[in-house]
């Protein structure tokens, strides 16, 4: 049974979410909900599959917020010379993003911590650069009703982008050789690198999928908003990211990637905003949700509290 609920806890917390919500708040069992959920969830998707990746090979990248805010920026501009130039830009500007973190953390060894964090700031900055830091409207006729086209009248194309995006990642981390060097990276860098791993090129990699996938939530944010807002795009989305990777099963220190486990977090947090929102609770207590179920995850991660359980259970024996 331990091994069950360790194996499957962030399942069964997904699962006790929806059962609560579906007794407390009132047409959470709606389909407009489900497919609010969905679409809501698509940016954070995208942005914690590249988290997990992330994390895996044992770094952080805390500036996939200002890359979505950078990339929608770039898009939202040159969306009226043409919309693939714009498409082309906005990921090259995302891919230019991680892939200078990678870099700057392979070559000169430096925490991604302390790297992602300056990227952060220094990206954010050039997102409000280009438009002197207002919010950037535009109207396109295929662009702008994109973001709520629905495929037969009822499912939402985040749907399938979010589908697709999970499909890739799947590809790369469970059936070819990128997923098994970025956990050997992650368990240890030192034995990865003996071991005939390119531990440079495959951190330049892991940092530049990030980017893109970052670049890729910033447009499809714009396109459900009709906007680009340099300061409030993607703001915080880093604890989202994080939060659901920890939950999703992911070790914090690096090592075997739960890409599955991601899902599933992504989808707690978001029925945690969900549920706050429709019962009328101010958003900030979402916020302390949030972070009471990340400390619980990573101190279930490193056995504490099984430990804590086991010691109240001796104690009261006693």
């Amino acid at each position: 049974m331990k091994k069950l609920i360790k194996k499957y806890n962030v399942c069964l917390a997904l699962l006790v979410l929806v059962i609560f919500n579906s007794i407390v708040t009132k047409n959470f069992c709606s389909i407009n909900t489900c497919w609010n959920i969905v679409i809501q969830s698509t940016t954070i998707m995208l942005v914690s599959l590249g988290m997990t990746c992330v994390i895996a090979s044992g770094g952080i990248d805390i500036s996939i917020g200002p890359v979505m805010a950078l990339s929608a920026i770039i898009f939202a501009k040159l969306l009226e010379y043409s919309p693939l130039f714009a498409l082309v830009a906005a990921i090259a500007a995302a891919l230019a993003c991680g892939a200078l973190s990678g870099i700057i953390i392979a070559k000169f060894r430096i925490q991604p911590m302390i790297v992602t964090l300056g990227m952060m700031n220094m990206v954010r900055g050039f997102a409000e650069l280009i438009n002197d830091g207002r919010t950037y409207s535009f109207m396109h006729p295929v662009i702008s009703n994109l973001g709520f086209y629905k495929v037969g009248g009822q499912i939402p194309v985040q749907l399938f982008v979010m589908a697709a995006a999970i499909a890739v990642m799947y590809l790369l981390m469970k059936r070819m050789k990128f997923g098994a060097y970025v956990e050997a990276m992650g368990d240890n860098q030192r034995a990865a690198r003996l071991s005939g791993v390119r531990v440079s090129r495959m951190t330049v990699l892991i940092y530049t999928l990030s980017g893109i996938l970052a670049g890729l939530a910033g447009l499809v944010e714009a396109s459900r908003m009709s906007a680009a807002d340099p300061i409030n795009f993607g703001l915080q989305i880093e604890v989202d990211a994080i939060a659901s990777t920890a939950i999703g099963g992911t070790n914090m220190a690096g090592g075997r990637a739960n890409l599955a486990g991601t899902v599933a977090g992504v989808f707690v947090m978001q029925i945690i905003t969900v549920m706050v929102n429709m019962n009328n609770i101010p958003y900030s207590y979402s916020l302390v949700i949030k972070t009471v179920v990340v400390i619980i995850a990573v101190c279930a991660q490193n056995g504490r509290l099984t430990s804590l359980l086991t010691a109240g259970r001796t104690g009261a024996k006693e």
